[in-house]
């Protein structure tokens, strides 16, 4: 009876683990078949002459020069905009707050914005930053736009990182005389910074991908940025429309390999960095 009894457990821990094993496999087999396809696909249309000159004729000609410039302006100024505040409040959640009627406010707050669909960013950004500021379609406008839209993202986690670190290591820090700040500088945040960092790295990601957004504020102008108030055309957008009115499938697919090549090495150098970064500090 107590063999039965210790045998049923593990044939269920078996039969779950499987179970999982076959739910990831499947996840991972469905990504590497959509990517290939697209890479199959795009991957022959890039050039040197597609990767440099501006679109021409609505984008049935000339490559994708302007929409990469815009889409690196775009993210580059969201996540300057929403990287600092996003710690910022992170590190006051964790830190310098105790659980309580704000604490559960601003978290609420955090995660009620992290729901919202991407459409209604994009149509307040339009109303409030294009129209209201007169802002007008620019990079500031979808940068301002897409800032708002990841800042939930960094928040959360970048708490959770934070809130991992042991609580030895600011009782360390307090112990030799250190104050709240060198110890959140000197301790806290190097412990928690691999954390932060794939909580930017998924937010850049997602504001290269972001179509709607960005069409309703950065505009679909196919011209080159000259400034942070000059209107563009991201490659999601630019991918978007050439699929959706028929306009070119050919540079269609060669924009989507470009994004998934541009996230991929978004997120080798960042890693890059960290650990490097992890590596000099650990010498320390």
């Amino acid at each position: 009876m107590d063999k039965n009894m210790k045998a049923k457990p593990r044939i269920g821990d078996k039969a779950a683990k499987a179970v999982i094993w076959t739910a990831a496999l499947l996840v991972i087999a469905v990504l590497v078949c959509i990517i290939l396809y697209v890479l199959a696909k795009g991957l022959p249309v890039i050039s040197w002459s597609f990767l440099t000159e501006v679109p021409r004729n609505m984008g049935r000609e000339g490559g994708v020069a302007s929409t990469i410039v815009s889409t690196l302006l775009v993210t580059f100024t969201a996540i300057v905009i929403a990287t600092p505040l996003g710690i910022g409040t992170a590190f006051y959640l964790a830190e310098y707050t105790k659980e309580g009627i704000i604490t559960r406010i601003i978290r609420f707050s955090a995660e009620s914005l992290a729901g919202i669909p991407s459409i209604v960013y994009g149509l307040f950004g339009f109303v409030f930053f294009v129209e209201i500021l007169g802002m007008g379609w620019s990079v500031l406008s979808g940068g301002l736009t897409l800032a708002i839209m990841i800042l939930p993202t960094v928040i959360r986690t970048s708490e959770e990182a934070i809130i991992t670190v042991p609580k030895s290591y600011r009782e360390v820090s307090f112990s030799l005389g250190g104050t709240k700040w060198q110890t959140i500088f000197r301790a806290v945040f190097p412990s928690a910074i691999r954390g932060i960092t794939n909580g930017v790295i998924l937010s850049v990601g997602r504001c290269v991908a972001e179509t709607a957004a960005v069409y309703l504020t950065l505009g679909s102008t196919l011209r080159m940025p000259t400034s942070l108030f000059s209107p563009g055309r991201s490659m999601a957008v630019h991918f978007y429309l050439l699929a959706s009115e028929d306009i070119s499938m050919e540079n269609a697919y060669g924009t989507a390999a470009l994004l998934i090549i541009l996230i991929f090495l978004i997120n080798v150098v960042a890693n890059t960095a960290v650990n490097r970064m992890i590596a000099k500090n650990a010498k320390r």
